[in-house]
């Protein structure tokens, strides 16, 4: 993902037109103060998406910890537990 590096003041001074690029190309602004990095404006779309990444890989992480740990199941037991389990209830 490529980035635009610009002041803080240079932002807010044409806003409403680095918000329409944010959205027409995903692109992540670094706005600086100073000299330095301070904050970073993204698109909401891109924000989304970058948050959904990142539950997926904590998902992951802690799915393989499961497995590590002895926490997880074969499919096919886990299925028939649940088969029965609804049996239970409906009959």
């Amino acid at each position: 993902m490529a980035e635009s590096v610009i002041s803080l003041s240079d932002f807010k001074s044409d806003a409403s037109q680095w918000l329409k690029q944010l959205q027409e190309d995903r692109n992540a602004v670094v706005l600086t103060q100073n000299g330095r990095g301070s904050a970073v404006v993204q698109s909401y779309e891109s924000f989304r998406r970058q948050q959904d990444s990142l539950a997926m890989l904590k998902l992951m992480a802690q799915g393989e910890a499961d497995i590590r740990e002895g926490r997880a199941v074969p499919q096919v037991e886990a299925f028939a537990s649940v088969r029965s389990k609804l049996a239970q209830r409906g009959g």
